[in-house]
């Protein structure tokens, strides 16, 4: 089972070792992550106007790389993740965008949106298993753990198409099948506000305070997350004895290749 794997900015820098564990976790699952060669930058936002013909040809570039292989798309990142995606669907459905995009790339068969746009935990759903992945674990996951999904894994929902956009489960079926207890909680897709904090760290402070008060009363020790904007939010305000983990490294420490 191959796949090509855009790999984003945060975790080829900052976060080199969750990618690998990405990797590390795919390998022992038999699924083959081909890193997109000469890959650039999605940009991190999703760019609105249509006419930001520019913002999206490394999203394009991507994609084309897969449809030429005759793969899917995997990101581990969610804000990689909503840019392609969101791109992808504009290349598929709106024609505007697609004929000046490939006007610009100029480079071989036009592409209309015809890879298939998929996060990580998508592939360990919908094409692994959770029953799968339960077989492969060999040190179960211990403690009370809370998914938290934010913002971009989500919305928009109908682009996304990812899980329920109001309840999500795909992390906790994930954490259940890594040997974990999970506790749902309300705040759990609502946003950490980190992008806010570019402008005014009150922002996610305030909203972070919000959702580890909230995982904490329902009895979570740890937030899993798949977001690594999300993660170094959280992280940076979590309260004395609140873990905060990206669903890579719990995968990689259940499946014995952390």
């Amino acid at each position: 089972m191959e796949y090509l794997y855009y790999p984003g900015c945060t975790l080829k820098n900052k976060a080199k070792d969750l990618d690998l564990y990405a990797r590390k976790s795919a390998e022992a699952l038999g699924v083959t992550l081909t890193e997109v060669p000469e890959w650039q930058c999605c940009g991190g936002v999703y760019p609105m106007g249509r006419d930001e013909i520019a913002t999206k040809l490394s999203s394009v570039r991507a994609l084309k790389a897969a449809a030429e292989r005759g793969v899917g798309l995997v990101t581990v990142c969610a804000a990689c993740h909503n840019v392609i995606k969101q791109v992808n669907d504009d290349m598929k459905n709106d024609e505007y965008v697609r004929t000046r995009v490939n006007n610009y790339l100029a480079d071989g068969a036009p592409y209309e949106g015809q890879t298939e746009v998929l996060h990580l935990l998508e592939v360990l759903r919908d094409r692994v298993g959770f029953d799968r992945v339960k077989e492969k674990v060999v040190s179960p996951l211990s403690g009370a753990y809370a998914a938290y999904y934010g913002c971009l894994l989500l919305r928009p929902s109908g682009v996304m198409a990812f899980d329920d956009p109001e309840n999500p489960t795909v992390l906790e079926d994930l954490l259940s099948a890594l040997g974990a207890k999970t506790v749902f909680y309300a705040r759990r897709n609502e946003c950490c506000g980190a992008y806010a904090g570019l402008e005014n760290e009150a922002v996610p402070k305030k909203r972070a305070e919000a959702i580890f008060s909230n995982a904490k009363a329902a009895g979570a020790d740890t937030l899993a997350t798949a977001c690594p904007l999300c993660y170094y939010n959280l992280k940076k305000h979590a309260p004395e004895g609140m873990r905060v983990v990206y669903f890579t490294e719990l995968l990689a420490e259940a499946l014995g290749v952390k």
